[in-house]
């Protein structure tokens, strides 16, 4: 509305690629769409570091943690007090998590008889972590910094690693802590931003705290293209 204060209606929304509630919109924003993007790119960037590139086995490692990463860990993270204010009931975003969970997890054990057993080992330890994580099991004790940086940064580029060649040699172990250490940054910068959004009264943000917000998502937003745009000359340097 004209004359409503800009910063308070940029914090009026849960994340700043959060569309309009409602309907459609809501879906859209359940994927977190900049950050599913920067994760299945470091996918690809795994693959990119294998001996040989397999464009077909890349696809469906894509596909794989899309559907566990992209779709069922932002359900259960929804269904765990409702972040991003979604209308999408409960029911739904547990048939969608568990059930996207489910083909994830049966394309990584078709990938034993493809790669090797690696494939199936990392598939059902991705299948763990994912409940475990976003639905805060056990007290949430592994829903932490650590566990975030290690489960979303560096089983990515590991696992895209593994699906190309079935093995773990000494390239995909470094590639792996670069992974880590970008989602340590990003857990950073996005736990500031959340804070600022979800957490403090309105009379609490300050013009300098806003426009560390606004700095801190400009940021985030580069680091997401950043890595979509490595991951594709990666794997067009070795198509």
């Amino acid at each position: 509305m004209p004359g409503d204060d800009p910063a308070r209606v940029r914090r009026a929304r849960p994340a700043f690629y959060a569309l309009p509630a409602g309907g459609w919109r809501d879906y859209v924003t359940l994927l977190h769409p900049p950050y599913t993007a920067w994760h299945l790119a470091t996918v690809a960037i795994g693959a990119a570091f294998a001996p040989r590139l397999d464009i077909g086995r890349l696809a469906l490692c894509l596909l794989a943690f899309l559907l566990a990463v992209g779709v069922a860990a932002h359900a259960f993270d929804e269904l765990h007090g409702r972040p991003l204010r979604t209308g999408i009931p409960d029911v739904v975003l547990h048939a969608v998590g568990w059930g996207s969970l489910t083909g994830a997890t049966a394309i990584g054990i078709a990938g034993t008889i493809v790669v090797g057993p690696l494939v199936g080992v990392l598939a059902l330890v991705g299948a763990a972590a994912v409940p475990a994580y976003n639905l805060e099991l056990w007290r949430g004790r592994l829903h932490t910094d650590a566990v975030f940086a290690l489960v979303w940064g560096g089983f990515p580029v590991l696992a895209g690693y593994v699906g190309q060649c079935g093995a773990v040699r000494p390239t995909a172990v470094v590639g792996a802590l670069a992974g880590t250490a970008l989602a340590a940054a990003q857990r950073a910068l996005s736990t500031h931003v959340r804070r600022v959004r979800r957490v403090l009264p309105p009379e609490a943000v300050t013009p300098a705290v806003q426009a560390g917000v606004d700095a801190a998502e400009r940021t985030l937003a580069l680091l997401a293209a950043t890595v979509v745009l490595l991951a594709v000359a990666a794997c067009l340097a070795r198509a």
